[in-house]
């Protein structure tokens, strides 16, 4: 899958171990999360994203976040990855994604990162972190971005917060502790998914 299909929510798994990753994700597909990330400093990075990429890539967008380089966008690329998310605004980050036909996902802070990625060829955005600075940054930022740029809240967004953000205007967000942390079982994280959709479903 290379678009985020509905409910627009990202599950990151930062720390999933390649062991774990395919129940992990199972439980979040399950729930109807469908988007999954997993940051490349979590452990062995690369070997989770081919694992999941072979079990969910057809029913989830699914790749990694955390990603600093154009190399690492080529090796996430070479296990199947289709999402490239970063913490930054990186030019040469986002143009290698979008070369490569991935959906990249950088992050920004101010309207003058936000422009520079969608210059460097971004669709979508995630305002990051989104705790820092509020729905009134978004709504503000996407005021003068044009329309079809996609702006998602990543960062101390989760099911009970939810409504001022979409009232603000994000797309959709990104979630990681409220969703997963190291140690929690499949059956946990299919439960705080289901909670989560839920919430999102009812705005």
């Amino acid at each position: 899958m290379s678009e985020l299909a509905p409910p627009p929510i990202v599950a990151i798994l930062r720390g999933v171990k390649p062991d774990e990753i395919v129940d992990i994700a199972a439980a979040l597909v399950a729930a109807g999360i469908k988007g999954i990330e997993v940051p490349l400093n979590s452990p062995d990075p690369l070997e989770s994203i081919g694992k999941l990429c072979a079990a969910f890539g057809d029913q989830a967008l699914c790749g990694a976040g955390t990603v600093l380089s154009p190399q690492a966008v080529d090796d996430v690329a070479g296990v199947g990855g289709k999402l490239i998310v970063t913490p930054n605004t990186d030019p040469e980050v986002i143009a290698r994604a979008v070369a490569l036909g991935l959906t990249a996902m950088p992050g920004f802070a101010t309207p003058s990162e936000a422009f520079a990625a969608v210059k460097a060829g971004a669709k979508a955005l995630k305002l990051y972190p989104a705790s820092s600075f509020g729905p009134g940054h978004v709504k503000a930022v996407k005021d003068v971005l044009p329309k079809d740029i996609l702006v998602y809240a990543v960062g101390g967004v989760g099911a009970a917060n939810l409504e001022p953000w979409r009232a603000a205007g994000v797309a959709g967000i990104g979630v990681g502790g409220e969703l997963y942390r190291p140690g929690y079982t499949a059956q946990e994280v299919g439960q705080r998914a289901a909670a989560l959709v839920a919430a999102w479903n009812a705005g």
